[in-house]
């Protein structure tokens, strides 16, 4: 799983919740290094093991001979108290890392493969995500 090496502050704020106020993707909004890509179309904080099991499932659909590109990082941090814990007793404990993501966002590029192939994983790798996909071509 991604996480970085480390981080200067251990815990962060947690940002807005609204997803009306969050704007949209001003980087990383164009398909660069690959073919096909695939564009979040909602706002989310994507974690390290959903980043994880979408590249595994695209990997494995674009087998050998294609390339996948990552263009989201995790280097957030995200926190949580454990179960039935009362309010009150400070913040959570560190859990894991996050990316935050805006609509319009590109999460993942492939090349190497044919259109069918490629649209094939990507989608596969888009079930995995818990904000919803597009995937688009390169323009």
């Amino acid at each position: 799983m991604l996480f970085p090496k480390k981080v200067k502050y251990r815990k962060w704020h947690t940002m807005r919740k609204n997803p009306t106020k969050v704007g949209v993707a001003s980087r990383g909004a164009n398909v660069s290094f690959g073919s096909h890509g695939l564009k979040a179309m909602a706002s989310a904080r994507i974690r390290s093991n959903q980043l994880e099991a979408a590249r595994k499932a695209a990997s494995r659909a674009i087998g050998k001979t294609g390339k996948l590109w990552i263009r989201v990082f995790p280097d957030m941090p995200y926190t949580a108290k454990p179960a039935e814990v009362k309010l009150g007793k400070g913040k959570g404990d560190l859990q894991g890392y996050c990316a935050p993501v805006k609509p319009g966002r590109i999460l993942f590029e492939v090349d190497g493969v044919d259109e069918i192939v490629a649209k094939e994983a990507l989608r596969k790798a888009g079930t995995k995500l818990p904000v919803k996909t597009k995937v688009v071509a390169r323009h």
